[in-house]
């Protein structure tokens, strides 16, 4: 498993949190995600052999926030 810390940008409730933690569960390969809306932070571990950095972005910048 490989750990990321993603800088999430535009988070100020508690659905988006649910949004962007439903957004990574969703992806095949995710083990574990932690959204922390004080620091805009996304701690995430996952399997590097079926999901990469690019996708999480994705799947996050669908649901209408920016990773810086």
């Amino acid at each position: 498993m490989k750990n990321i810390s993603l800088d999430v940008k535009g988070m100020t409730c508690g659905h988006c949190k649910m949004a962007v933690n439903g957004a990574l569960k969703d992806i095949d390969g995710i083990e574990n995600v932690d959204v922390n809306l004080e620091t805009g932070k996304v701690e995430v571990s996952y399997d590097e052999a079926k999901v990469d950095e690019s996708k999480m972005k994705e799947a996050i910048e669908d649901q209408g926030y920016d990773v810086a």
